[in-house]
């Protein structure tokens, strides 16, 4: 329990964050409102180099937030945004950003079971954004935003439904209930490429300065012995 415990509190301390509204309906910006997004430096990944690696899929507020926290993990080899949870096929970003679709923004995480758990991700998960604002995170509303946790098999899905069930009876939230989905994972859809690392392309959009980097800093305060080496 000593894990479960460190997670939880760490939930505590975290103060929420999303992607930001550039539109009166608080949506995230449409493709033509965005910035050009600069050559990424990131070198990419094939799906033979990805192959030997397991996956795992959330969903909570901004991809962009979520795709950096995930990637700070020790173990995790690779972070993809993009979108799942719904039922429309080959999504856009347009699409889910406006709430026209059933999906939710996620991340698809590929990371390395003998280095990080499942069950460690899962924590991550908790303990990188409020569970408890249904259909939002931070400035940004809608149920593309909500809270989401995928499973693949059974035993994914026990870990996650035993991680809530600790968090209800510490009484985390003061009694607030849990609205994060547990649902059986079918499909993820790619975002498109100027999303793909976007934090590290553009460390001063705005956003990304008041929100998606302090998001990430209040997450590497609290979980210190989750980061790689270069994450400190």
């Amino acid at each position: 329990m000593k894990r479960i415990r460190f997670s939880i509190w760490a939930t505590i301390l975290l103060i929420m964050g999303g992607c930001q509204s550039h539109a009166k309906e608080n949506r995230k910006a449409t493709t033509a409102e965005m910035e050009v997004p600069t050559p990424s430096e990131v070198p990419q990944l094939t799906d033979q180099d990805l192959g030997k690696y397991e996956t795992a899929y959330f969903a909570s507020g901004c991809f962009w937030c979520v795709e950096a926290i995930f990637e700070s993990v020790k173990g995790v080899k690779e972070v993809i945004s993009g979108y799942a949870g719904g039922t429309e096929k080959n999504p856009t970003y347009e699409q889910v950003g406006r709430g026209l679709t059933s999906h939710a923004e996620a991340v698809e995480v590929y990371y390395d079971p003998k280095v990080i758990s499942f069950t460690a991700l899962v924590q991550v998960f908790f303990g990188s954004h409020d569970p408890t604002t249904l259909n939002r995170q931070g400035p940004d509303r809608g149920p593309q935003y909500r809270s989401v946790a995928f499973y693949k098999n059974a035993g994914e899905k026990k870990i996650i439904e035993a991680y809530i069930s600790a968090l209800k009876d510490q009484n985390v939230y003061n009694g607030a209930p849990i609205t994060t989905e547990v649902t059986a994972f079918t499909k993820f859809y790619d975002a498109e490429d100027y999303h793909q690392d976007y934090e590290k392309k553009h460390p001063n959009n705005s956003y990304i300065t008041n929100v998606s980097i302090p998001r990430l800093n209040r997450f590497k305060k609290n979980f210190q012995e989750y980061l790689k080496e270069e994450a400190h």
